[in-house]
């Protein structure tokens, strides 16, 4: 499924939606629109978002669904553009704005709350580009003062917060988390684009799950340490890499003789 804007021979720009079955289609505009962009897609590409512009440059956010474009944009906002939804298809993000749509500031929708403002972490411009699964996270990119720009995450718990602050235990190179563009279903993992002291941008790929800490000898959890324990060990033997479980038990990302050796050591506490 991809989905994206494909120029027509009026000039103007057209929403479209391709399958290998049914190749590019034409997803239209809001009634009054001459233009149309998509930028999201759900993880079962049933439903698209983006935004319809019309004569007079004002944008609308708007998703689309069983063949139907539903404008969900508020007048209240000024103008708005989706840039991404979540996986099950129930929660947009994006951007609104005054007319001039100087600044954009983040948002988040659902059918029950209408466009909501996510506000921004202490600068006036900011973007929400991407949601998980249900929409309970987004990220995306905000302004802490004027031409600096961090990468965020947003909760309804925890409202935003700055992942440079979050993960700065990562950052000791003097790396800058600049925007967030992307996350994982489940949440644990965000995508997107930085800057080192050399000023270019890098991608980066952030796991924030949780760190790996120093296991128990007692591999197998069942409270003694014994033959079982040794043998998981034994049969992990070289592996290598960051989700190793309990046999990598002194958590350095390979199961080695260290591990070996700490379950010997400990051999029958417990039994």
């Amino acid at each position: 499924m991809i989905v994206g804007a494909a120029e027509l021979s009026n000039g103007f720009n057209r929403a479209f939606r391709w399958t290998q079955a049914t190749g590019m289609v034409n997803l239209g505009t809001l009634p009054g629109g001459i233009r149309s962009v998509a930028r999201g897609v759900s993880l079962d590409g049933d439903v698209v978002v983006g935004w319809s512009g019309d004569g007079s440059g004002i944008h609308h956010a708007w998703r689309w669904e069983n063949g139907t474009m539903t404008d969900i944009h508020n007048p209240a906002f000024g103008q708005s553009e989706a840039i991404g939804v979540s996986g099950n298809g129930q929660v947009v993000v994006g951007a609104w704005g005054p007319p001039s749509f100087t600044p954009a500031r983040p948002f988040r929708w659902t059918s029950a709350t209408g466009i909501v403002d996510l506000g921004t972490l202490g600068g006036a411009w900011g973007e929400a580009w991407a949601a998980n699964e249900d929409g309970s996270i987004v990220v995306g990119w905000s302004e802490v003062a004027q031409g600096n720009w961090h990468a965020f995450r947003w909760t309804e718990a925890g409202g935003m917060e700055d992942l440079n602050i979050t993960y700065a235990s990562l950052l000791t190179d003097g790396s800058v988390l600049r925007w967030a563009s992307a996350i994982s279903p489940d949440g644990r993992y965000i995508a997107g684009n930085g800057t080192r002291p050399d000023r270019r941008y890098y991608a980066f790929l952030l796991d924030t799950g949780p760190r790996c800490t120093a296991h128990s000898s007692d591999v197998d959890n069942n409270g003694c340490i014994d033959d079982a324990d040794l043998l998981a060990v034994l049969f992990a033997f070289g592996n290598t890499g960051s989700n190793l479980g309990r046999v990598d038990v002194n958590c350095d990302g390979i199961v080695d003789d260290a591990d070996l050796l700490q379950v010997l050591f400990n051999f029958g506490n417990g039994c």
